[in-house]
């Protein structure tokens, strides 16, 4: 027996009503479709049947701020040295991006306790920067969003683990740096 906010195969009971994620999903993405389309929020709140101001609170649950300090951080990458090279014209403030091997070679060449030490510094220093691109699995940036929040942007490679390179494109990283930083 489920209680009341069990998730039961992507349906949802809240009290009486029984909700379903892929429909709240479609209709989310319909919204953001036409808002990017040039619709106003009150022309897409009458296509879709709900109040201009849930448009614009929803806007504003999503909205990346633009500027601030930045960092990248992404594994198992390709191509890292380009994008690394990107990152620097960019002005990107820090930056770690490493292949496969170098991601193993990086956690081998700690012991269990300097690799802990090593983790919790990494993320005392990610919660300086005001925005945190994180390249990886879905995993690893769910852990990212846990431990940072909304600061995090999230670009998924693939579900957990992933044990091979993947290319990123430089442009699809020189889109969402500038877009982030608002150059």
């Amino acid at each position: 027996m489920h209680k009341a906010g069990d998730v039961m195969s992507g349906f949802f009971r809240v009290g009486e009503k029984l909700l379903n994620r892929a429909k709240l999903d479609r209709t989310i993405d319909r919204i953001f479709e036409l808002r990017t389309s040039g619709l106003s929020q009150q022309e897409v709140a009458q296509r879709v049947g709900c109040d201009r101001t849930f448009i614009s609170r929803l806007e504003s649950l999503a909205e990346i701020r633009k500027g601030g300090s930045l960092a990248v951080i992404g594994f198992p990458l390709g191509n890292t040295a380009e994008l690394k090279t990107l990152c620097g014209e960019l002005g990107v403030e820090y930056t770690l991006l490493l292949t496969d091997r170098e991601r193993w070679e990086l956690i081998e060449s700690f012991d269990g306790k300097s690799l802990l030490n090593w983790l919790m510094d990494l993320m005392v220093e990610m919660s300086a920067f005001d925005h945190v691109i994180m390249i990886g699995s879905d995993m690893r940036i769910r852990l990212a969003e846990a431990i940072l929040g909304e600061k995090v942007v999230g670009v998924c490679l693939g579900p957990s683990p992933i044990q091979e390179d993947h290319h990123f494109s430089s442009e699809r990283l020189r889109k969402l740096i500038t877009s982030i930083k608002g150059e």
